[in-house]
């Protein structure tokens, strides 16, 4: 548990080498450390990196959120949040791996805080708001009302599930946030991107993948996945696992 400017976090540190970058894995909306499974200590092995995971305030194991209201700007607050558990870590040359919102804060984190960001794999991260996205949220918190996803989600966030879907689903289907967009910062990014979707991502169009690609000033890489879903890392683990750790040894020389 670290303390990030009075954020209690949970984390784990796979520390190999000085010599070696930090992959960093952000999760999810409803995502945490332990719901990533093995993909982190597999990709880490793969590319001979240390490894970092953590869960963002009110998952997993951190502390609560104080509350469950958001502003339009909330995951730019949480890159925010990840540059300061960089600093408190002394890491300088971060690899960041994100999977749907934590694939969005690595693009912002990237953006804005250049020096600290070696490389961006941005898993079904969204830079704007669709349709299908808006759509995905709705059903998802159909599935709550409706299934035992409550109880699911409990085995890993415990008291804080009710907040935390609230969160993700009061922003996401409100009116204001229909305008949320981040292209502004794109062409800010100039370390290598791999932008990975599924070609059936029931929360997004490859519009977001391209749109990102062509607007970041440093390489981009788009690597899509037939007849994948939202989490290809989970669906397709042998083939995100294959891709990431080429480009991660590619940029790294090995």
């Amino acid at each position: 548990m670290i303390d990030v400017k009075g954020k209690r976090l949970y984390t784990e540190y796979h520390y190999l080498s000085a010599d070696s970058p930090t992959l960093v894995f952000l999760h999810d909306s409803l995502g945490c450390t332990q719901l990533w499974r093995d993909f982190p200590a597999d990709l880490g092995k793969a590319t001979r990196c240390n490894v970092l995971l953590y869960d963002r305030l009110g998952y997993g194991k951190s502390f609560p959120m104080l509350t469950h209201k958001r502003e339009n700007s909330y995951m730019e607050t949480e890159a925010g949040v990840l540059n300061d558990l960089l600093d408190e870590l002394k890491i300088n040359d971060a690899i960041l791996f994100g999977h749907s919102d934590g694939g969005t804060i690595a693009l912002i984190a990237a953006s804005k805080y250049p020096e600290k960001i070696s490389a961006i794999l941005c898993e079904a991260g969204h830079i704007f708001v669709e349709d299908i996205t808006v759509k995905g949220v709705r059903n998802a918190l159909e599935a709550y009302q409706t299934t035992d996803l409550p109880e699911r989600l409990a085995k890993y966030h415990g008291g804080k599930t009710e907040m935390l879907v609230r969160a993700w689903t009061d922003i996401w289907l409100s009116e204001r946030f229909k305008s949320w967009n981040i292209e502004s910062l794109l062409k800010n990014i100039t370390a290598p991107l791999l932008f990975i979707q599924g070609s059936e991502d029931e929360y997004g169009t490859l519009d977001q993948v391209d749109k990102t690609v062509s607007q970041v000033s440093g390489s981009a890489e788009k690597f899509i996945i037939p007849n994948t879903g939202h989490t290809p890392h989970k669906e397709v683990p042998e083939i995100v696992l294959k891709k990431a750790a080429g480009f991660i040894n590619g940029i790294l020389g090995k």
